[in-house]
Order: structure tokens, then C-alpha cells, then sequence
């Protein structure tokens, strides 16, 4: 069993900035990829930006330049640094580890969510 917990989002100007923050926790398990996704109303869940357990990241268009995804290994935690905040980039986060226990198999584990709200 994994948990995740996100920390981080609020209320910002456009042009702001915030940071994420996603922990894991639990026993025998390996974080292979971690990744931001995001929602907003009437939409779907889409992502956002992923790293991998070698560092490799991806970016959707719509946030390169602007969002950092990084991780700490030690710690099995993942951060979204988000800067140049857009109203468009307003949404609920999601936290998303791909676990591994040993063996080929893989699991998926969800954070709680954290709203982030741009205001123009």
C-alpha cells in the first residue's frame, strides 16, 4: 500500500507562482514515474508533466517553460514548480506514482488533489 499526499496550491495572481509538493509512503514499494495531472471543471484529467526514476521529465505544451517537475528520491517525494501562472492554469492537481513491488507488475497511486486558482 501506498499513500500520497500533496501539499502546496491556493490562491494566486496570474503571474505568480506556486509549488507542489507530493509525498509517498508505505513499505516495499519502488517509485518508477511520477507525474502531475490536473483537471478543471468540465474537463478531463490530463497531464500535466511526469519524471522518471532516472530524471527524464515531459511537459504538456501548454505549461513548457513556465512549470518544473522534479524529485527527490530520498525523500519519494515529487515537486511542481509552477511559475508564470495563467487563469487557464486553474485547476484541481493530482499527484500520480507508477509503484513497483519487485516484480514486472506496476500500480498506479493517486494524491488527493489541491486546488490551484489564477486569478486575472
Amino acid at each position: 500500500q501506498v499513500q500520497l499526499v500533496q501539499s502546496g496550491g491556493g490562491l494566486v495572481q496570474a503571474g505568480g507562482s506556486l509549488r507542489l509538493s507530493c509525498a509517498a509512503s508505505g513499505s516495499r514499494f519502488s517509485i518508477n514515474t511520477m507525474g502531475w495531472y490536473r483537471q478543471a471543471p468540465g474537463k478531463q484529467r490530463d497531464l500535466v508533466a511526469r519524471i522518471t526514476s532516472n530524471g527524464s521529465t515531459n511537459y504538456a505544451d501548454s505549461v513548457k517553460g513556465r512549470f518544473t517537475i522534479s524529485r527527490d528520491n530520498a525523500k519519494n517525494t515529487v515537486y511542481l514548480q509552477m511559475n508564470s501562472l495563467k487563469p487557464e492554469d486553474t485547476a484541481v492537481y493530482y499527484c500520480k506514482a507508477v509503484v513497483s513491488f519487485g516484480s514486472v507488475a506496476l500500480y498506479q497511486y493517486w494524491g488527493q488533489g489541491t486546488q490551484v486558482t489564477v486569478s486575472s
